[in-house]
């Protein structure tokens, strides 16, 4: 081959190589702005779905808060017929009052829970009092404030005395 020859092959080639680059670069270009656009939108979508998550939470904890509302408004109503009973009715109306709201408590899986001649255990129990006693030591003998589960959680613990045993 001639040097003119190759030197026409080499620019042949040369020009060639930028107008393939070009086209690649262009192609990566417009893939890249996809994928960006993609990423935006699917960004966008994931924020409307938070959105919407919390929106969907807050009107479930209301409906919820408004249900627990209404039943404990049962109470409250049956207390002020309670106010304007005579004294024999009065006692027996508390008794049926206290009785619907622990049927309410309770099917909010709220339960009492028993500490009386239990061993003390600081998960359900708060120590008020540390008092001489009959009972063995570490025993609960007496209950100040009752405490509360709800779903097998401690929401209250118990205020007790527990006994020092003899002395």
């Amino acid at each position: 081959m001639k040097p003119e020859e190759e030197a026409n092959e080499e620019r042949t080639t040369t020009v060639e190589q930028p107008v393939e680059a070009s086209a690649e670069l262009a192609e990566l270009q417009a893939a890249h702005e996809e994928l960006n656009e993609r990423f935006l939108r699917l960004a966008a979508d994931f924020e409307n779905f938070k959105k919407r998550s919390a929106k969907d939470l807050a009107s479930r904890v209301n409906a919820a808060l408004e249900e627990f509302t209404c039943e404990v408004l049962e109470v409250y109503d049956n207390l002020e017929r309670a106010e304007r009973a005579d004294g024999e009715g009065l006692r027996e109306g508390l008794l049926q009052i206290r009785k619907l709201f622990g049927a309410i408590l309770e099917r909010r899986g709220i339960s009492p829970i028993e500490c009386r001649n239990q061993r003390f255990d600081p998960v359900y129990h708060d120590a008020v009092a540390y008092v001489p006693s009959d009972a063995e030591e570490g025993i609960v003998i007496d209950e100040i404030t009752r405490g509360y589960c709800m779903n097998e959680k401690v929401i209250r613990c118990a205020k007790v005395a527990v006994s020092k045993g003899k002395e």
